[in-house]
């Protein structure tokens, strides 16, 4: 227990204590006996140092009682100089040493009665009885304020703690939006960036070759993009501002249709395949299948140096299996091609989620980084799969290109 300076209960207490002992002194058999009255001042003085020491004050106070009366001092009864010192023991926590050393008062002071032939009807009676009552009630009001003041103070540390995870929890929640908002965005933007930039290319070309219709085709496209990208981007807009109107639903498995052909149209082929009900499919799930899918098509737009993608997606009654298989480069970029350091192909499967991986610093197994960038989107489609409870897998595919493969569960997330 931390030792603490008396304050102003204290010194009330040793205050009541030195007159309740005067009081009893001067309406005694011998009023104004010096030495009394300098027992009065002992016992008020060592309320002042019960707080920081409250068995020695106590120890104090029953060998000053003792002493007391073992000088024939004026009788000045029990309660007088004991109950305040008995209140702080026990307010202090030492309501046992209270409790005894009351009791051994109170023994004390039977013995020396019926020994100086005091009548034991009254001694045993209304005597002990009385004071008897009088110290058990100091002794429980003492431990009750105590309880009570810990209970005050647990309930503040409560109220304390309560605030701190309230802001943690909107600390993490407002984190969340963001790294939430930064994977939309990089999305849509890192999508239609990587068609208007080959579009682009192809009507430069087509400009070139005096090829008009070949020019409106990329100029269609890049509009198309655009649009589309604005779209996405006012919704997420409209999420910051807190608008209540109308949204356009986010994408979902229905839109890779119109997500392929948008690919088609920049000169990558792409075979989609779709099995099993993907009508009745969670909106989240259908929502990060889409963005799955879209980020395998921009890596394989901007690095993979391929010429046909193969997307399929399997619905069954537990997963939705996603694999998106290019004919580019692989995994690993030959030395001075596409800007990649060399990393080793054939990577194995990745835990999405993990410090490590796809989202860490071990992008080399995964190899799209190695294609000339991409880790920014590796790390938005792990996480999305990873708050889904899924897998992915990405490495060489049998036939040189690349693979990505993701394992999505329709139950939500593992507790």
């Amino acid at each position: 227990m931390p030792v603490s300076r008396p304050n102003r209960t204290d010194a009330l207490l040793g205050l009541s204590t030195f007159c309740l002992v005067a009081a009893a002194v001067a309406t005694g058999d011998a009023p104004g006996a010096p030495a009394a009255y300098g027992f009065a001042v002992g016992f008020g003085a060592l309320l002042l140092a019960a707080r920081a020491r409250p068995v020695p004050a106590l120890l104090a106070t029953a060998l000053g009682i003792t002493a007391y009366y073992t000088l024939d001092l004026p009788p000045i009864g029990l309660a007088a100089p004991a109950a305040a010192v008995l209140y702080a023991a026990a307010e202090r926590g030492r309501a046992l040493w209270a409790a005894v050393v009351g009791g051994a008062l109170l023994a004390a002071s039977v013995a020396s009665r019926l020994a100086e032939g005091d009548d034991a009807g009254i001694v045993l009676g209304f005597g002990l009885g009385s004071e008897a009552a009088l110290m058990l009630a100091v002794v429980a009001l003492g431990d009750a304020v105590r309880h009570r003041g810990s209970l005050r103070a647990e309930l503040a540390r409560q109220v304390v703690a309560a605030a701190e995870e309230r802001r943690r929890e909107a600390a993490r929640q407002v984190e969340a939006e963001r790294l939430r908002i930064a994977r939309e965005v990089h999305d849509t933007l890192g999508h239609t960036m990587s068609v208007v930039t080959l579009q682009s290319a192809v009507a430069q070309e087509a400009l070139a070759d005096r090829a008009p219709e070949r020019v409106d085709a990329a100029l269609a496209a890049i509009r198309s993009a655009g649009g589309s990208a604005m779209a996405e981007l006012r919704a997420t807009l409209g999420t910051l501002r807190g608008d209540t109107g109308v949204r356009r639903p986010p994408p979902g498995v229905d839109q890779l249709a119109a997500l392929a052909e948008g690919v088609r149209r920049s000169g990558l082929a792409v075979d989609l395949r779709v099995d099993g009900d993907v009508g009745a499919l969670p909106a989240v799930v259908g929502t990060t299948a889409y963005r799955v899918v879209q980020e395998a098509l921009t890596n394989a737009l901007r690095h993979a140096r391929a010429t046909r993608v193969d997307v399929t997606v399997r619905a069954t009654g537990s997963h939705l299996a996603l694999e998106v298989v290019d004919d580019g480069r692989g995994a690993a970029a030959p030395p001075g091609e596409g800007g990649g350091s060399q990393a080793p192909g054939g990577g194995g499967p990745v835990r999405s989620g993990g410090s490590q991986g796809l989202c860490g610093g071990g992008l080399a197994p995964g190899g799209l980084s190695q294609r000339g960038g991409g880790s920014q989107g590796l790390r938005g489609m792990s996480e999305r799969v990873a708050l889904l409870g899924g897998t992915v897998h990405t490495g060489t595919a049998g036939t040189g290109g690349f693979r990505v493969s993701v394992r999505l569960p329709l139950s939500g997330p593992p507790p």
